[in-house]
């Protein structure tokens, strides 16, 4: 489990979780990595802690 600092950043990675960019709708998504249902969606800065799509450290 990923655990704030307080100083805007997060030590750890949230697992089970990807992100992507949609450049249809500029949003960032979020992805479950073991449904792979799209949890949620985001304009403007990527979620903190949630890894990027394609990611090697996810197989």
């Amino acid at each position: 489990m990923a655990t704030n600092t307080g100083k805007n950043h997060r030590i750890g990675s949230i697992k089970d979780r990807s992100q992507f960019y949609n450049e249809r709708t500029n949003t960032y998504l979020e992805r479950d990595a073991i449904t792979g249902l799209i949890l949620k969606g985001k304009q403007g800065k990527p979620f903190k802690g949630v890894a990027k799509e394609p990611d090697g450290r996810k197989k």
